[in-house]
């Protein structure tokens, strides 16, 4: 059985989420639209990451794909938290897996070909990584035993 109050957190928890993503993304894009490498604070290696040939893909900007992904996520997750649309969970839980793969290929690409660590990256991920596990519990808890 759902329970309705543990579901409400839960969409409220994964909808922030998905806007806290979608806010980092429209950041990093932002800062790449300008010219500029993105603040690191005392942490090194955002400006590394963010002149990389993976920083972009065709000549467009990886956080471009990061804010039409996390804008998509933040629409789902308010229709599911909202409305109770178990069709928007479940699209949220797809569309979040395929959000999964691409952080952890990216983060691959920060630790082992990049070498350099972008914290705003690593939020990034978090953010997704943390939504989809939420998903993912929600998703068991409404599936019939």
């Amino acid at each position: 059985m759902i329970d309705a109050r543990r579901n409400g957190r839960r969409g409220a928890a994964i909808t922030t989420l998905a806007v806290g993503g979608l806010a980092v993304a429209t950041y990093l894009l932002v800062v790449r639209l300008l010219g500029e490498a993105p603040a690191c604070g005392p942490v090194r290696g955002c400006d590394t990451v963010a002149a990389s040939q993976y920083a972009t893909v065709l000549g467009v900007p990886v956080a471009l794909f990061g804010v039409g992904f996390s804008l998509t996520l933040s629409v789902l997750a308010a229709t599911w938290w909202r409305r109770a649309d178990r069709r928007a969970l479940y699209a949220v839980y797809a569309v979040g897996l395929l959000g999964v793969a691409a952080v952890l290929y990216l983060t691959y690409l920060e630790l082992f070909v990049i070498e350099a660590i972008c914290v705003w990256c690593v939020t990034y991920a978090v953010t997704i990584v943390t939504g989809w596990i939420l998903a993912v519990l929600t998703v068991r808890d409404a599936s019939p035993t």
